[in-house]
């Protein structure tokens, strides 16, 4: 199992945002007051198991990633990563703006970018390398667990040298809204989570904040300690 405790870089929209009330209650998490939430109206009726098919994403909470959970370096404190979040977040840059759609990525379901955009591919890479100095070393334990055979020769460099193989031309962002389905309950899942994202009218998101999160055991959710607004340029 990970050590703890576990910090994680998200970019997480504000409480009360309509694309983050839709993504926290379809999870039943509010990773800002670390409680549970009642499952958005209709979908344990709708979709069987829901609970079941949501537990992995929920210990998570509805986020995209930006630099994935770490353990703290020797000699590095929660505290002095939120300082250098405070001041990543203070420094001017251009703010992505995308616009968002329900889609299937492999086995599960997500929010995801219905185009490319380099600004968001630039802020991801630059929180992977910004705040690096602060990430424990990754243990062979923790890189055995990357099922190293799955990965593509360039991921896992990227493994090795940053703790994570999904960074820079391997980064998709997307914010998760199931775990694995089974291949004959997809399509269903995804009709119906669409149509609940269509209701929400959302012509565009913006990427506009980052939040630090820390998980405390490895039963605990992830929990946001502070969340800084980016600043434009």
């Amino acid at each position: 199992m990970p050590q703890h405790p576990r910090y994680a870089i998200y970019f997480v929209p504000s409480a009360q945002n309509a694309l983050y009330r839709f993504g926290a209650d379809l999870l039943g998490y509010d990773a800002y007051s670390g409680k549970p939430l009642p499952f958005a109206d209709g979908i344990e009726t709708e979709i069987e198991g829901w609970r079941k098919l949501t537990v992995d994403p929920r210990k998570y909470g509805f986020h995209a990633t930006l630099k994935a959970p770490i353990n703290l370096r020797s000699g590095k404190t929660g505290d002095e990563l939120a300082r250098a979040m405070r001041e990543f977040a203070r420094t001017p840059r251009a703010i992505p703006l995308i616009v968002p759609v329900v889609r299937a990525i492999g086995n599960f379901i997500a929010v995801v970018p219905r185009d490319p955009c380099p600004d968001l591919q630039q802020l991801a890479a630059e929180c992977v390398t910004a705040f690096d100095d602060f990430r424990a070393p990754l243990t062979p334990e923790d890189r055995e667990r990357r099922n190293i055979s799955a990965l593509t020769d360039g991921q896992v460099m990227h493994l090795d040298r940053w703790g994570y193989p999904y960074v820079f031309e391997d980064f998709r962002f997307h914010m998760t809204l199931t775990g694995s389905l089974p291949s004959e309950q997809r399509t269903v899942v995804l009709n119906i989570l669409q149509k609940r994202f269509a209701a929400l009218n959302l012509q565009s998101v913006s990427v506009d904040r980052l939040a630090l999160l820390r998980q405390s055991d490895a039963t605990s959710n992830f929990t946001i300690l502070s969340d800084w607004p980016l600043v434009a340029a």
